[in-house]
């Protein structure tokens, strides 16, 4: 609970207050979301976040909801909460389309594991949420007729960044408290922090990934958007554990988020690579070092480490993700490469260029790359970066019309979080203040593998650093 001054998002526990004292039921709340869903897209420019929706499903959950809710045998603290998931997750009745305009020709008959938890937990889907075509790029920009470009809430003509954009924007506006995405190359923690909310990947294998498309088996991790550190929590306690569907997570420890609420970081060890944190925009460089100073003000203590060889992780999850995404992807690319957006091809076409050597050395550099954060995990309980090393981009009006192919902003939008996905360790980003022109600025946390107790601890006391909290030029108040 937390003593706001200003403007605060609506999270699970406003949800929760409304319900149970009888202000709001679910019910009335679908209406509202129906009506925003309507309006946002009819807005100038649309929003663009949701890109799925029935009005039908949504008031069939909210109204069941409403009865548990009045018989007083909620489900779980996500009964009645407002939802929606990436549409790389098979979702009923949606068509699982990834971004893509040939996919997903007729709608779901199965949901995706998460998106089956979310529902036996009581949670109202609004719908499926815009995203990256087939996860390839880190912008959110996809000009299919199906698609559009989601646009940031905190400024209309800049991108959400990718490639789970409208999860970060529906949440930042306001849609819904909770999304889902997943991240392969920063694609749940790059459009959070752009667009100034909160975003947990999971330990590798952690949450399933079943019925999710497979687009690169080796690095990507679900994990939730949400508008603050407890309620990332509070989602990751009810949708991580094994699933017998999902081979990767089988033999994980249990989930805990024990000592998450310690009054203070007293005894934590915090590591920080200064080389690598300080290859970012002054601007976010300078409310990062004072983000960190605020953490040492709690008692952790910050311990100077060394990743090293970090060029060459950058090269070998670049080589990993492409040649897996290329792999499973080769069948789409004879039958359907008039159909992808330009940057996708693109994108396809470069990583046909990788050998099997190639992949091989990559996965030689993985063993080495985790190898030396086991030894670095032994000396600190986490890793310190800034989120991203710039703010949102803007959007251009050929972008609109053709996509948007920047492999330099690539890069710099990865360099923090491609060793999160290249080695499977968990990470959180957290809003930490705004650039002089507005836009978001986050931090970073990662701990060792399955530690998501002590990033979550780490980054709820990161939150009490930023003074307040901008209201986004687009927000909708759905309470």
């Amino acid at each position: 609970d937390s003593a706001s001054n200003g403007f605060s998002f609506k999270g699970i526990k406003d949800y929760l207050d409304c319900y149970r004292s009888g202000k709001l039921t679910p019910s009335q709340v679908a209406k509202n979301i129906v009506a925003v869903l309507e309006d946002c897209d009819k807005s100038t420019p649309p929003l663009r976040a949701i890109v799925q929706w029935d009005q039908e499903q949504i008031m069939l959950m909210a109204e069941a909801s409403t009865a548990r809710y009045r018989n007083k045998c909620a489900l779980s603290c996500l009964d009645g909460i407002p939802v929606c998931l990436k549409e790389e997750f098979k979702v009923v009745p949606y068509h699982h389309r990834v971004g893509t305009v040939y996919l997903g020709t007729e709608p779901e008959t199965e949901d995706a594991t998460v998106a089956k938890k979310l529902r036996e937990a009581g949670a109202i889907i609004i719908g499926v949420s815009n995203m990256h075509e087939l996860g390839t790029g880190t912008t959110g920009c996809n000009p299919n007729r199906y698609h559009k470009i989601p646009r940031n809430p905190y400024k209309s003509n800049h991108f959400t960044g990718g490639s789970s954009s409208g999860s970060a924007a529906a949440v930042a506006a306001g849609l819904c408290p909770v999304a889902i995405g997943t991240d392969g190359g920063g694609s749940v923690r790059i459009p959070a922090s752009f667009c100034g909310v909160v975003g947990l990947k999971g330990t590798f294998g952690r949450i399933s990934s079943h019925g999710c498309l497979p687009l690169s088996f080796s690095t990507v991790s679900v994990g939730p958007i949400c508008t603050s550190v407890a309620d990332a929590a509070i989602v990751y306690s009810i949708i991580a554990e094994p699933d017998p569907l999902c081979p990767y997570g089988l033999k994980q420890p249990k989930v805990t988020l024990s000592g998450m609420c310690a009054p203070d970081l007293k005894g934590l060890k915090l590591g920080v690579d200064w080389a690598f944190f300080k290859a970012c925009d002054a601007e976010v460089l300078s409310t990062c070092e004072k983000a960190v100073e605020h953490l040492q003000s709690l008692g952790a203590s910050v311990v100077e480490v060394s990743l090293p060889e970090m060029e060459e992780v950058r090269v070998a999850h670049a080589v990993c993700i492409l040649s897996e995404m290329r792999d499973f992807l080769q069948p789409d690319f004879n039958k359907h490469f008039q159909e992808m957006n330009l940057e996708t091809r693109a994108t396809l076409a470069l990583a046909s260029q990788f050998t099997a050597m190639d992949y091989i050395t990559a996965n030689r550099q993985r063993t080495r790359t985790m190898t030396f954060l086991q030894e670095i995990f032994s000396t600190v309980d986490c890793i310190l970066t800034p989120g991203v090393a710039c703010t949102a981009p803007r959007i251009f009006e050929s972008d609109l019309l053709t996509g948007s192919s920047d492999l330099a902003f690539t890069v710099r939008s990865m360099r923090f979080m491609q060793l999160g996905n290249f080695t499977g360790i968990p990470g959180i980003v957290v809003p930490i203040g705004y650039s002089t022109s507005g836009l978001p600025i986050s931090f970073q946390i990662m701990a060792k593998w399955w530690d998501e107790a002590v990033v979550l601890r780490i980054g709820l006391k990161l939150e009490e650093f930023r003074s307040q909290t901008k209201k986004p030029a687009v927000y909708y108040d759905i309470l």
